[in-house]
């Protein structure tokens, strides 16, 4: 298939307006779309075509509530680590979506599989979680390209997720992802719409 002005205007306006969103609409997705999602996940790229992400659909209220109460706990300490006037400005961001979003997933990474029988990452382990990380892209350009917003939650303790949900000793916690309709979408981070970090440009230098 040949790609046209037309695709790569659209993956423009995708990329463009794929925000981490925070808020969220508590009213359910559509039908099917959970799927359409983990369809978009099954179309990455994976070293050694492993396909190591492992994923939890998060729907019991009390897994639920520890979540939320572990972001409240690492939340208070890392705001802890700033002077006052950086705190003030921290304590009034919104850095989660726990509270509403009906859809959460706990991802992790499987780093020993079976599948892919050591292909590439003997010699680089981190592309097993590179993998995933670009699995919950998938996701996301899907979710953005179905107008649906997907935040990812990154005040947790990885040790406490995996413990929580029980996890092998092989997986390691990689990302927890609320999931749902935006309250509004935009084009602008929000922290930089915050105040609290500017977009930078990409450092990009011939060697």
């Amino acid at each position: 298939m040949q790609m046209t002005d037309a695709h790569r205007a659209q993956l423009q306006d995708i990329l463009t307006w794929r925000r981490d969103i925070r808020h969220f609409r508590t009213d359910p997705l559509p039908d099917g779309m959970l799927d359409k999602l983990r369809h978009a996940m099954d179309s990455a790229p994976s070293v050694g075509n492993a396909r190591p992400w492992r994923v939890f659909r998060v729907i019991d209220p009390d897994l639920r509530t520890k979540v939320r109460d572990d972001f409240a706990k690492q939340n208070a300490a890392a705001a802890q680590a700033y002077g006052d006037a950086d705190r003030a400005a921290y304590e009034k961001l919104k850095l989660s979506g726990l509270d509403a979003a009906p859809e959460q997933l706990a991802v992790f990474t499987e780093t020993a599989p079976v599948e892919g029988r050591g292909l590439g990452r003997q010699t680089m382990p981190q592309t097993l979680e590179q993998s995933t990380a670009m699995a919950i892209y998938s996701l996301w350009l899907m979710a953005r390209a179905c107008n649906i917003g997907v935040g990812m939650v990154s005040i947790i303790d990885p040790d406490g997720i995996e413990k929580l949900f029980d996890v092998p000793d092989t997986w390691r916690f990689t990302a927890y992802l609320c999931i749902g309709h935006p309250e509004f979408n935009d084009d602008t981070p929000l922290l930089h719409r915050a105040g609290w970090q500017e977009n930078t440009k990409v450092h990009w230098q011939d060697r």
